[in-house]
């Protein structure tokens, strides 16, 4: 028997976690207790998400299990041991906006539930491999620090800047700025998961997403850049735009082309590695582009306001350089543009 523990595996990133790795033959443990829908309301929850990957896949077993209890995780992990292989953590509070409502709960979540995870698999099964999924706000509000050219519908680097032809690399410092409340509980786990590797020895590997999308994303306002739009736009729900005038951009990456990297990373594990991973120049929008784009596909006329209210130490321009995962992995590729991201949204959010 060898097994996969995913946790919030009933969200996103978890979900088409947990069916990948069950098609190459593993037995998966899924670890979700459904705290989307605290965080976003009854309309964001996993439930449906759950109940289908408990129907769909034999292999799969769900524990509905909170990861800031320690002796519950430890005891999952206790149970299987040096038959897991691999262990994705995807479980945590993801906005940075909902963060300021309970500061204490989101670094319990996203600090402490990783601390967690973390020990379980250091004592129960050390030879694991050890998926981290990060996030873009362990840099704060430095991006904006780049020279911000404003066009027509997006905002963009000046072409003089060592960053504009690939996008931000990992060399940009996670230290003094405007971080959020979300923002340092990632980091703190960020930092951790890579220490466990160094310290420890464990086979560690940090992926510092962003907008990481897919038809399996339940959009909420705070969360889910894409998703949300396109619920909006399907569902003709008003859509209010903060800041930026609209034109502020993010690359956005499918949440398969996403696990292609997680398997890449486990057959070759580089223990403490570091990846800014996302949709790099290769699939980026702004929001007003987005909007056209979602329009133009038949996603439906989105009715839209701007505010001129930017949310707090929200980033202008943020395309990421992934050629420090593709140098180290040069089998892996994109199989998802923008657009064809937008058109299995658009239909799944068509399908209710």
């Amino acid at each position: 028997m060898s097994v996969v523990i995913v946790t919030g595996s009933a969200g996103l990133v978890g979900s088409e976690t947990s069916r990948f790795f069950h098609d190459q033959g593993f037995d998966v443990v899924g670890i979700d207790n459904d705290m989307r829908a605290y965080f976003f309301g009854k309309q964001a929850g996993t439930g449906k998400t759950r109940a289908k990957l408990e129907n769909d896949l034999a292999r799969y077993r769900h524990v509905d299990l909170d990861v800031r209890n320690f002796e519950g995780i430890n005891a999952i992990f206790g149970e299987y041991g040096r038959n897991i292989a691999l262990v994705v953590h995807a479980a945590g509070q993801p906005s940075h906006d909902w963060a300021a409502r309970e500061p204490m709960t989101d670094f319990a979540v996203n600090a402490n539930g990783t601390m967690n995870v973390l020990e379980a698999c250091r004592r129960n099964s050390p030879e694991s491999v050890f998926i981290f999924t990060s996030t873009n706000k362990v840099y704060g509000d430095l991006p904006n620090s780049l020279p911000l050219i404003e066009m027509e519908k997006r905002w963009e680097v000046d072409q003089s800047h060592a960053m504009a032809e690939h996008g931000i690399d990992e060399s940009m410092s996670i230290d003094q700025s405007k971080h959020s409340i979300f923002g340092v509980g990632k980091v703190a786990a960020d930092v951790m998961v890579q220490e466990y590797a160094r310290y420890f020895g464990l086979k560690t590997g940090i992926f510092r997403g962003g907008c990481l999308t897919g038809p399996a994303q339940a959009g909420a306002e705070l969360h889910g850049f894409l998703a949300y739009l396109v619920l909006c736009a399907v569902h003709r729900k008003q859509y209010t735009i903060h800041g930026y005038k609209g034109k502020q951009v993010r690359d956005n990456i499918h949440s398969r082309d996403l696990v292609g990297a997680f398997w890449h990373f486990f057959r070759g594990p580089k223990p403490g590695a570091v990846y800014n991973m996302g949709g790099s120049r290769f699939a980026n929008v702004s929001m007003l582009e987005a909007i056209e784009m979602i329009e133009r596909l038949g996603g439906g006329k989105l009715s839209f306001s701007l505010s001129d209210q930017a949310r707090s130490g929200d980033h202008i321009w943020y395309v990421r350089d992934v050629r420090r995962f593709r140098k180290d992995y040069p089998g892996w590729e994109y199989s998802y543009s923008i657009e064809q991201t937008l058109r299995e949204m658009i239909a799944a959010a068509k399908r209710g």
